[in-house]
């Protein structure tokens, strides 16, 4: 039988926790000059510093969203050339931090993963004192960092604050797509069938945007096919209510306090391998939904436009990726 999700600490409820150091290690995907450390049920990863480099003038920790890891290794150096030390969280059931017998990526409520959010930034927080941080959250990781940040806009009992200075939406998972009708159906035959049937897959997961991406079916990136799987990871039914109920907070209206970037493509497209504009298109989520919602995050948010860019817009292609880290830069150095 899979495991079953464990509940995690509720990240709105204020806590101080002792400090534990963490035990560093080479990374065991990427080597070389990254490094991972167990952080609960998530893991850390960092990029160690070049030696002579500049100390760094703000922190970021890196989230990946569903079907996803941390492989991204050109935006760790971007990050790192612009003056950021970077570090990236695996969640929980993901990635370094799949455990036997878990299903990837199965959690019964997003607050799970916003405690891994959670430790991370105090880690993070913790390795590069007084520095301001930056959360960076791609598609379902930026709906939960942003449930986590909106649950963080306090301080701590100590005085202390835990939540992001700054926090980037990167084509976030804000609202389901489809009709109105068929998001409201469906969310209410979800509150009902999901607690009988946790793991019925409710979509299959089938994902050519993924396939696309490989370089071995001829895209751009090298990655771990175990732990971002082209062809998908089919979405269970308890997880999809996490999702949606999380997605109905935001529409009711999220008070982030801190400043937003929502960045996402200008068109979005149908995930099929005879798209022509497959390499050009969001083709898992609707921009117009991201575009919507996203004004109910809090009252500082900009939106960021990248014609030709795919979901992931860090994956896209070269004129693309360079136009959003580029913009992503000056946003956080005007902000910064």
């Amino acid at each position: 039988m899979p495991e079953r999700s464990q509940p995690a600490p509720d990240p709105a409820a204020p806590q101080v926790t002792p400090h534990v150091p963490l035990g560093w290690e080479s990374d065991t995907l990427l080597g070389g000059s990254f490094e991972q450390a167990k952080l609960g049920p998530a893991t850390l990863v960092r990029l160690r510093p070049e030696v002579g480099a500049l100390p760094p003038h703000a922190v970021v920790v890196h989230v990946h969203g569903y079907n996803d890891y941390f492989f991204q290794e050109h935006l760790a150096r971007a990050f790192a050339r612009a003056g950021y030390a970077f570090h990236a969280v695996d969640l929980r059931a993901a990635g370094r931090s799949l455990r036997a017998g878990q299903v990837p990526h199965y959690v019964g409520d997003l607050r799970e993963q916003a405690a891994d959010i959670d430790e991370a930034a105090r880690a993070a927080r913790e390795l590069h004192p007084g520095l301001p941080l930056v959360v960076h959250a791609h598609s379902t990781g930026g709906l939960t960092a942003a449930l986590w940040a909106h649950a963080r806009r306090g301080t701590l009992p100590d005085g202390s604050y835990r939540g992001p200075d700054l926090l980037v939406l990167n084509s976030p998972f804000l609202d389901l797509p489809g009709s109105l009708f068929e998001r409201t159906v469906g969310t209410w035959i979800l509150r009902i069938a999901a607690p009988a049937s946790p793991h019925r897959v409710v979509v299959e997961g089938r994902s050519e945007y993924a396939t696309h991406l490989l370089a071995a079916n001829g895209g751009r990136w090298e990655f771990d096919t175990r732990l971002k799987r082209p062809e998908g990871q089919p979405a269970l039914a308890l997880w999809m209510r996490a999702v949606r109920r999380v997605q109905m907070q935001v529409a009711r209206g999220l008070r982030i306090s801190v400043p937003v970037l929502v960045a996402r493509s200008d068109s979005s497209g149908p995930d099929r391998a005879d798209n022509p504009l497959l390499d050009a298109q969001d083709t898992v989520l609707d921009v117009d939904q991201i575009a919507r919602r996203a004004r109910r995050l809090g009252e500082d948010v900009t939106q960021l436009v990248v014609p030709g860019a795919v979901h992931d817009l860090s994956l896209s292609a070269e004129g693309p990726r360079t136009e959003y880290l580029g913009k992503l830069f000056a946003w956080l150095e005007e902000r910064l």
